[in-house]
């Protein structure tokens, strides 16, 4: 966020699903300056994160949590409703 010149009061974390990726449905997740229509907001230690409401049902129950060790940096997405994911941990299906 830092790098793009972002503030944590200003900038919200979109994060949702679409088609795609070799299990079907791909995570997606990007900085926004606007809250989107169709969008819950929740919000932990200053972060605010919105989740479009389609996407909702398909992310309920899922943990996104910050990795900077060795074995790679980024973010995981534990989803348990994921029935089967890819290798990269990018796709899922349900």
């Amino acid at each position: 966020m830092a790098e793009e010149g972002r503030s944590l009061k200003t900038t919200y974390i979109s994060v949702g699903v679409e088609s795609g990726g070799c299990s079907g449905l791909s995570y997606k997740m990007e900085f926004t300056a606007d809250m989107p229509a169709n969008s819950e907001l929740y919000e932990d230690n200053g972060v605010k994160v919105v989740v479009e409401k389609k996407s909702l049902l398909y992310l309920i129950g899922t943990t996104l949590e910050y990795s900077g060790g060795l074995n790679g940096k980024g973010f995981n997405f534990n989803n348990p409703n994921a029935t089967r994911t890819c290798g990269c941990g990018e796709s899922f299906a349900v």
